[in-house]
């Protein structure tokens, strides 16, 4: 994966006191919109209902996917928890590593090779599997990494309601990819990114794809805007 790490970058740069700008993010189908860094390293009291009851919800050892600035390990190492957190983001982990996190380290997750009884993929976590025809090779290779009765606690959102026009129809390119797969852009202090590949799932493809694959799925918590928390084992 070519990165330059802009996202990183800003990371670092909040944490070491050089917060000047925010990061601007767009995708394909969506705008400019701004990414705050302080919310990039908010605290347990500062997180959305979803990733509250996720952490809630982790116990054993937890594999953090996508760890970012380590908001998620941090929590958890508080309470007692052996947390593994990785990133592809080099910036994210020095800065992880910074903030107390203990274990953590640039990796991406089809690298990883360790067990765990909780994996941890936050953030609209189906995101990383990139495209449709990528989800069940994520999804058997996250199996090998649990543990007996282990669980992966994942999140995303139906975005299907950001092609519905004013009269409730629904505007996709029938001889498109699935909805949910967009290109992602990032930008910092007038730098972009190279694009990424991002996809949104919605929970019914999501359970389609696990039952191909031997994993139960269960629908844990639903958000206010069609975003969804589900617990894979």
């Amino acid at each position: 994966m070519n990165l330059k790490d802009l996202f990183g970058n800003a990371l670092l740069d909040y944490q070491n006191g050089n917060y000047s700008e925010d990061i601007m993010t767009s995708t394909s189908i969506s705008d400019d919109d701004v990414l705050p860094l302080p919310y990039l390293f908010r605290g347990f009291k500062d997180m959305p209902k979803l990733e509250q009851k996720a952490l809630k919800l982790a116990k054993g050892s937890v594999l953090d996917v996508g760890c970012g600035a380590g908001n998620h390990s941090l929590y958890l190492q508080e309470k007692g928890l052996k947390v593994k957190a990785i990133d592809v983001s080099k910036g994210a982990i020095d800065v992880a590593k910074q903030r107390g996190v203990l274990h953590a380290e640039v990796k991406n997750i089809i690298d990883e090779t360790g067990t765990f009884d909780t994996i941890l993929l936050l953030m609209n976590g189906t995101g990383i599997f990139q495209e449709l025809a990528q989800v069940s090779k994520y999804l058997t290779h996250l199996k090998r990494l649990l543990k007996p009765k282990g669980q992966i606690l994942i999140d995303s959102s139906d975005i299907k309601y950001m092609y519905e026009d004013e009269d409730g129809g629904f505007w996709q390119n029938i001889n498109a990819n699935y909805y949910g797969e967009l290109d992602y852009f990032l930008s910092y202090k007038g730098e972009n990114e190279y694009p990424m590949k991002w996809l949104y799932l919605d929970y019914n493809t999501l359970l389609t794809a696990c039952t191909s694959v031997g994993l139960q799925c269960e629908l844990i918590f639903e958000g206010e805007h069609f975003d969804y928390l589900a617990r894979l084992g």
